[in-house]
C-alpha cells in the first residue's frame, strides 16, 4: 500500500470563516520506507493571515504574494495523492481545509480520490489516553529528533510524522521489516529504517503447542477482564 503523510499550514483555524491553505507538504512511503518523492507548495491565500497562525508557522503574506493559488496546483496535488492512504495528524482539520478548497473549485472531496484517511492523533489518544499527543509530545515519547522544528512547516511536519508513525506502529512493523542492528552494531533508529536500512535474514521461531495453549489462556483472561474488549480476539470466538 502507498501511504502519503500530509500536513497543511493555514491563515487561521476555521475554514468555515473563509480561512485558506497557505502551505501543503506531502511525503510518500511504500512498504514502510520513504521513497524520497514529495509534494510541497506554498500558496497565495488572497487574504490576511491571523496573528496567532503567523506565530505558529511564521509564513508571512508578503512571502506568499508571488506564490501560486490552490487552483493552480489542485490537479497536480490530486494526482500525487490519488489512490493512496493519507496519514494526517488531526486529520479533520486538514481534510476540512482541503475539502473547502476543492469545493471552491467545484471539485469532489479528497476522500473520493484517496483510498483512506488515518488520523494519527486519534491513534495516539487510543494508545496514550490522558496524555499530551501533539506532534512534539509524540516525538519526545518515541525518541524522534525534532530539534530542527522551531516553527511549524507542512513538509517538515509531514516528514516528522512519518517517523513518528513508524515508531507508533512498531508492533506491526516487526511483522514486516527488521529494524535489527546497523553496521556499527547499534540498534537502528526509526529514521534509519525509514531511509533504507538493510534488511537482514530473519529466523522464524514457531511457538510450541504448550506455548500456544498458554497464549490462548492469557487471551481468554484478558477477554474476561476487559468484558469482551480484547483487541487480539476481534472477530474470533473465545472458547
Amino acid at each position: 500500500m502507498r501511504h502519503i503523510f500530509l500536513d497543511t499550514e493555514t491563515t487561521g483555524l476555521e475554514h468555515k470563516l473563509g480561512h485558506r491553505i497557505i502551505e501543503i507538504g506531502c511525503v510518500e512511503m511504500r512498504s514502510r520506507r520513504l521513497t524520497k518523492r514529495h509534494f510541497h507548495r506554498y500558496l497565495n491565500p488572497d487574504r490576511d493571515i491571523d496573528a496567532g497562525a503567523l506565530a505558529v508557522h511564521g509564513i508571512s503574506l508578503e512571502f506568499l504574494q508571488d506564490k501560486a493559488h490552490f487552483a493552480d496546483i489542485a490537479a497536480e496535488f490530486l494526482d500525487f495523492v490519488r489512490g493512496a492512504e493519507l496519514i494526517i495528524h488531526n486529520a479533520p482539520f486538514d481534510i476540512g481545509f482541503l475539502n473547502a478548497e476543492l469545493a471552491l473549485l467545484d471539485m469532489a472531496p479528497i476522500d473520493t480520490v484517496c483510498h483512506h484517511v488515518h488520523d494519527t492523533l486519534r491513534m495516539a489518544k487510543d494508545l496514550h489516553p490522558g496524555k499530551k499527543n501533539n506532534l512534539n509530545a509524540l516525538c519526545e515519547r518515541y525518541g524522534v529528533n525534532n530539534s530542527h522544528r522551531t516553527l511549524h512547516g507542512a513538509l517538515l511536519d509531514a516528514e516528522i510524522l512519518a517517523e513518528v508513525y513508524v515508531a507508533m506502529t512498531r508492533g506491526q512493523e516487526s511483522l514486516i521489516m527488521d529494524l535489527g542492528n546497523n553496521n556499527s552494531g547499534q540498534p537502528e533508529t526509526a529514521e534509519q529504517a525509514l531511509n533504507g536500512g538493510q534488511r537482514r535474514a530473519q529466523c522464524i521461531v514457531r511457538a510450541s503447542d504448550e506455548e500456544l495453549a498458554q497464549h490462548d489462556q492469557a487471551l481468554a483472561a484478558i477477554q474476561k477482564e476487559s468484558k469482551g474488549k480484547c483487541l487480539w480476539l476481534s472477530g474470533e470466538t473465545v472458547s
